[in-house]
Order: structure tokens, then C-alpha cells, then sequence
């Protein structure tokens, strides 16, 4: 296998200066409710008195601070992760935001909003989460699977809603906030949210956002083929306009001063006419639709309810233990009578039901004996539950669970160094067409962490790999086109990683991390079988300068993976992931202006090319170099308009013509259709306007 990591100018530069890697420490997040009381004990006169209204982004590499999301004025959940190195969202649509760590996408990483488990594979042409960014209060990613505590091949994002308490400025008991926003390229929204106190231990919020959506339209105005023809003058991509609502009510009881109890509710709605297939671009929904005499668009309905129950307890000094109950169901509906006019024993109506149901406990325990301890522990249960209808009657439907059980100890010698073995135990069932079975795996993972000096920190990562046969796809049929494989086997391997970080002083820190991910008996969707082993290799680095006001961050990511495929499948041999994201650097600018209580953003992405190369789409298309550039600007005026907030921005200021490396892209070649040009282009120059009012 070509294990060689790609790297350009910039990159040898950052090599040169930085030859490690960033330490991928376990992302457990600090309790908020132990945060909560830490900042009353904090609060002074001189306090700011508004409370920011944003998103917390935490990655095991680099954290983005709640002002820096807000100036993005975040629509799509890539303007939340792309700053981290190693990260990707793909898709343009509202139904496909597909988050991609290191290649791999979300069907391969554990994702979870409020606990609850998100991992749906509705639909092959969509992305498995549906979530407003504007909601958020954290996110939480850990880049590759670095630690017992979380299942996935990938890595963990953690996404967690806002409540009353992050709202509420000091002192406050009742209040709310009023947003509208616009952006020219083509969207206008509006939320509203009503938060408060109802007592000492009773707190509420009530939240509403609503966005309607019209196509937008490619950077330079027109949409060409990979060979350079114009396959549309005007530069719209059609299929887009629709409606997105997300709604969430959440109570919370402060039970005592060490316990806390919430309950959300979030239902999240999004409909349109929608194209047949959200993840292809403009080019492939007008060759299949003129081919067959098809409609372009068709009406789509997804919805996703989700319930939770949240439960946080600190015992003991040293001791606190955090537990999720959830419940959740999306739901995908699409009328098809258009092709039923065609093809008349095509039905009209076709929808897709999944439901994710269960439970998990978190514990964390600091014991000091001989050497400093800090155990975290664990158990998760989820039941997965899938049907498809047709014309209102279900059709199929296959079910699948997984408990999982785990520890690990993070052992502290008075030397600076730090040792850290866990254990994972996982038993997943499943009944689908594909295979009725249960596979049980102990996963094993160590991690040794060395401060070198206050300044220095090196580790070192080892961790064992599990995830079982995943359910088929819900709405092509919840496995009634599938085959029987009772031989498949489940994905297993490791994920190594070497880091470190450095405080330099004057303002500068720096680290890299060296990754290479093995997975063993990786399940290709379109095979329904093992086609090889896979290997992913990469570095990532990151360069941060605080100076004054001025804060710079640098980052910069490799990826290359390569499948070693199994005699029964040659076709795939030496095949690359087909949402292989390779090199990328993002730099940003974050300035602040206090006299004029103005904040000034900028932001350069830079996506190098990748070479023409088999995928497992078994296409052999390269993917285009791009470079875009993002700028924004906040005014919060504090004394004459205090609660109001204005903010300004340009996203692809310079109208480039552009796909993720996430996204689909390239070119394919289909018997029936012909040619097909699949790339799923970005909007081109889109203005964005947002004001706010916080009362």
C-alpha cells in the first residue's frame, strides 16, 4: 500500500516546524451543570452583562470558541466543523449534511444529539443527521476512535441543544431572543426563544426556528461539466427549495445543588420539491428525469422527533455519574406519482420509518492513592427499529441492538506521566435480510501521555475497533432487495495515533497528530459483504497565535486510505474511500474591535487536488483543487441598543465554482442514462445579514 502523506508547500513548512502530533485525549465532557456553578461563583461588576448566543465547538485538536461560530452565522453544519483538521461536511442540500472525519462518514462514526443515538441509514442519496446549526450549545468531536468510551470506526460527534441556563444573563429570570436573517444566495429565516426561571429549581425554554429555502445558484453562474460544457446557463440548482422548522422545549430541575434533571423535546421538519436524489448535483436529476420523461423534483417530507430525559448527579467529592434515557424517530416521505404517470405499477407513495430507542450511563471518579486515578465508566444500550411502507401499508422492516459495557483508568505518576488502559465490551444482534446473528467483541485501548515540560506534551494512542452489520438502508426497502450473506463478518481493527502539543509563549501553540486507522473485513454498503481490509493514513496539524486582540489559528489535514481487497472482489482492489477528503488548510482571522464593540472574521479554506484514482464507487475520477474565501463582521452595541446584535457576512466572497471532497463528485456512466456528471456543486457568493434582539 502507498502509505505516503501527500503534502504541499505549506504543509512542509508546518512539518518542518511541527513533527508530531496533537494529542487525542478522550472527549468526556466537563459536567455543565458543574460549569453553571462555577461561573455564578465567578460573576463581578464588571461582568459583561449579555450572554453570547452561539456554539461550542470541542475537538480533540482544536476548540472554536461560541463567538467565532456565531460570526458564521451557521446555516449548514459545515460552518460549525470544517475549521477542524480532519473534518469535512458534505452536501449542498437540506436533507444531506454528511459528516466525514478522515474519509469515513457518519454511518461509521457515533453521533449523538442530547445523548441520544443518531446513527440512521434513511437513504443512500441523504445524510443520517437532519439538525439545525442555530440550536446547538456544544458540539464535541473526537477525530478518530481514540478511546474506549465511544463506539464508531471514525471517531464521536456529541451535539448538544441549548437550555434555559446558558441563556439566562446573571441575575436574570426571565427573558428571550428574536432573530431574522437573509442571505441572498437564497434563504430568509427567523427564530424565536423564550427562556426562563420559574422557580428556584424550575427552569424552560421554548425554541422556533424557521428557514424557507430557494435554489441557489454555483459560483460564476453557470454549472459545467468535468470536460467544460455548460450544462446550465443560469447557474441554479434545482431541487432545493423547501422549508426547514426545528422546535425544542426542554425542562429542567434542579433537584438539589449536586443533581439536575432535563427533559427535551425537539422536532425537527423539513419539506420541498425536492430532487430524487439530494447528494447528486444538477446535472445527473436532468439526465435521468429527460431520459425516463420524469418530473425533476418531487415533493419530500423528513421529520425527526426526539425525546430525552437527562439526568446528571455528582456523588461524593471526587465522583459524577451522567445518565441519558431517549427516544428517537425520523420518518422520510416522498410522493411519486409523477413516476407512477409513467410507470403504473410504480406506487405513489413511498415512506421510511426509523427509531432509535435506549439508554446510556457516564461515570467519572478521581481516586488518589499512590498514583492519581481517574476512572470513567460506562454502559450504553440502543434497539434499532426500521420499516418502509408503500401506499400507507409497511412492506418490510428488519431490527437490530447493541449493549456495550466499559472502563478505563488514567493513571498519574508524579513524574508527568500518565497511563491509560480500557476495556470495551460490545454484544450487537441484528435481524436483517442480509443476516440474523450476534457478534460480541472485547475492544481494548492504551494511551500513554508524557508532559515533557509545562510546555511539552507527547502521547501515544492504541486503540481496538468493533461495529457490527448495519441495517440496510430504510427507504429503497429495509432490505427487501437484499441478498442473504449469514457468512458477513463484523468490521474490526485499530486506530494508532502519536501526538503532541507545545505552548511556545508570546501567544503561540502548536501540535500534529500522525494517525493510521485499520479496519479489518470492511463492509462495502453496495456489496453487503466484506470486500477487503482498509488502511487510512494521514497527519494533521494545527498553529494557533494569540497577540492583543488578534487571534490567527492554522490548520492543516492529510488523508489517504486504501482498500487491500479480498480475492472475491479484484474489482476493488487499491480503491481509495470514494469520500476521500485529502489535503486541506484553513487559516482564519478573528480581530476585535472593543472601543467600537466590533468583531471582524475572515476565513480561507485551501483543498488540494486528488489525482485521478479508483474509489469504491469504482469510478476513477480526480477532484478539483479549490480555494474559498469567508468573511464576516459583528456589531453588539452595549450601552444605546444593549441586546441587539448585527451581523454581516460574505460566504465564497469570490464566487468560486466548487464541490466538497466529501460531497459527490466527478463523473459516471450509466447503461440506461447515459453520461452522468455527478458533482454536488456549493453555493457561489451568498451575502448574509442577521439580526438579533436579546431581551
Amino acid at each position: 500500500m502507498n502509505q505516503k502523506i501527500k503534502l504541499n508547500a505549506l504543509a512542509l513548512m508546518i512539518s518542518g516546524i511541527i513533527s508530531g502530533s496533537a494529542l487525542a485525549q478522550t472527549a468526556v465532557e466537563v459536567s455543565e451543570q458543574q460549569m453553571q456553578e462555577n461561573n455564578q461563583q465567578e460573576h463581578t461588576e464588571d461582568m459583561a452583562p449579555m450572554k453570547v448566543w452561539g456554539t461550542k465547538v470541542k475537538a480533540t485538536s482544536v476548540n472554536i470558541s461560541d463567538e467565532d461560530i456565531t460570526m458564521r452565522q451557521a446555516d449548514h453544519l459545515s460552518d460549525l466543523l470544517r475549521s477542524i483538521p480532519g473534518v469535512d461536511v458534505g452536501g449542498a442540500h437540506s436533507l444531506n449534511q454528511r459528516i466525514n472525519i478522515r474519509g469515513l462518514d457518519d454511518k461509521d462514526l457515533a453521533i449523538t444529539i442530547d445523548g441520544a443515538v443518531q446513527n440512521t441509514y434513511m437513504y443512500h442519496h441523504m445524510g443520517n443527521l437532519q439538525i439545525h446549526a442555530d440550536i446547538l450549545k456544544a458540539v464535541a468531536v473526537e477525530v478518530g476512535t481514540n478511546s474506549v468510551v465511544n463506539g464508531g470506526l471514525g471517531g464521536a460527534v456529541r451535539f448538544e441543544t441549548k437550555e434555559a441556563k446558558d441563556l439566562l444573563d446573571y441575575g436574570q429570570q426571565f427573558g428571550g431572543r428574536i432573530q431574522g436573517s437573509f442571505a441572498n444566495n437564497d434563504s430568509i429565516g427567523g427564530s424565536l426563544s423564550l427562556f426562563g426561571q420559574l422557580n428556584d429549581q424550575w427552569d424552560v425554554l421554548a425554541y422556533y426556528n424557521h428557514v424557507d429555502r430557494d435554489n441557489y445558484v454555483v459560483g460564476g453562474g453557470r454549472i459545467v461539466g468535468s470536460d467544460g460544457v455548460v450544462i446550465n446557463e443560469d447557474g441554479e440548482v434545482k431541487g432545493l427549495a423547501g422549508t426547514t422548522k426545528d422546535g425544542l422545549l426542554k425542562f429542567g430541575l434542579d433537584i438539589s445543588a449536586h443533581q439536575r434533571l432535563e427533559f427535551g423535546l425537539e422536532n425537527y421538519h423539513d419539506e420541498g420539491q425536492y430532487s430524487y436524489r439530494p447528494d447528486m448535483g444538477l446535472a445527473t436529476d436532468l439526465a435521468i428525469a429527460d431520459n425516463l420523461g420524469l418530473p425533476l423534483t418531487y415533493p419530500t417530507e423528513f421529520t425527526r422527533d426526539t425525546y430525552t430525559l437527562n439526568h446528571e448527579l455528582f456523588w461524593g467529592e471526587n465522583s459524577s455519574l451522567r445518565t441519558a434515557v431517549y427516544h428517537n424517530n425520523s420518518h422520510l416521505r416522498r410522493d411519486e406519482s409523477g413516476i407512477a404517470v409513467v410507470f403504473p405499477d410504480s406506487p405513489s407513495l413511498i415512506e421510511g420509518t426509523a427509531r432509535n430507542e435506549g439508554f446510556s450511563v457516564l461515570g467519572r471518579t478521581e481516586l488518589s492513592h499512590l498514583q492519581s486515578h481517574q476512572l470513567t465508566y460506562g454502559v450504553e444500550f440502543v434497539d434499532y427499529t426500521t420499516t418502509y411502507q408503500r401506499e400507507g401499508q409497511e412492506v418490510s422492516g428488519e431490527d437490530a441492538n447493541n449493549f456495550a459495557l466499559y472502563i478505563e483508568d488514567r493513571i498519574g505518576f508524579d513524574n508527568g506521566f500518565y497511563f491509560t488502559p480500557g476495556i470495551r465490551y460490545d454484544r450487537y444482534d441484528v435481524d436483517s435480510v442480509v443476516v440474523n446473528n450476534t457478534f460480541d467483541e472485547v475492544t481494548l485501548a492504551l494511551a500513554l501521555d508524557y508532559a515533557v515540560t509545562e510546555r511539552l506534551n507527547l502521547g501515544w494512542s492504541s486503540t481496538q475497533l468493533f461495529k457490527g452489520p448495519e441495517l440496510s438502508e430504510v427507504f429503497v426497502g429495509a432490505g427487501i432487495r437484499d441478498t442473504e450473506n449469514p457468512n458477513i463478518k463484523a468490521e474490526t481493527g485499530v486506530n494508532h495515533q502519536l501526538s503532541f502539543t507545545y505552548q511556545a509563549g508570546h501567544g503561540f501553540d502548536f501540535g500534529a497528530t500522525l494517525f493510521r486507522t485499520e479496519i479489518d473485513d470492511y463492509i462495502y454498503e453496495y456489496a453487503d459483504d466484506n470486500v477487503g481490509d482498509l488502511s487510512i493514513d494521514g497527519f494533521e496539524a494545527f498553529i494557533s497565535h494569540r497577540t492583543g486582540q488578534l487571534t490567527t489559528l492554522l490548520t492543516y489535514a492529510s488523508q489517504d486510505s486504501e482498500l487491500d481487497a479480498f480475492t472475491s472482489y479484484p474489482e476493488f482492489e487499491g480503491s481509495r474511500l470514494d469520500r476521500s477528503i485529502g489535503d486541506n488548510i484553513d487559516l482564519t482571522f478573528d480581530y476585535l474591535l472593543p472601543n467600537l464593540n466590533l468583531h471582524l472574521f475572515w476565513n480561507t479554506r485551501f483543498v488540494d487536488k486528488l489525482g485521478a484514482e479508483l474509489d469504491l464507487d469504482e469510478l476513477n475520477n480526480p477532484k478539483k483543487a479549490h480555494t474559498v474565501h469567508n468573511f464576516s463582521m459583528r456589531w453588539v452595541p452595549q450601552q444605546q441598543f444593549q441586546g441587539l446584535e448585527l451581523t454581516l457576512g460574505v460566504d465564497n466572497l469570490f464566487d468560486k465554482l466548487y464541490a466538497s471532497h466529501a460531497s459527490r463528485t466527478g463523473d459516471s456512466f450509466h447503461p440506461r442514462f447515459g453520461a452522468l456528471h455527478l458533482t454536488d456543486y456549493e453555493p457561489g457568493r451568498n451575502v448574509k445579514f442577521t439580526l438579533a434582539y436579546k431581551f
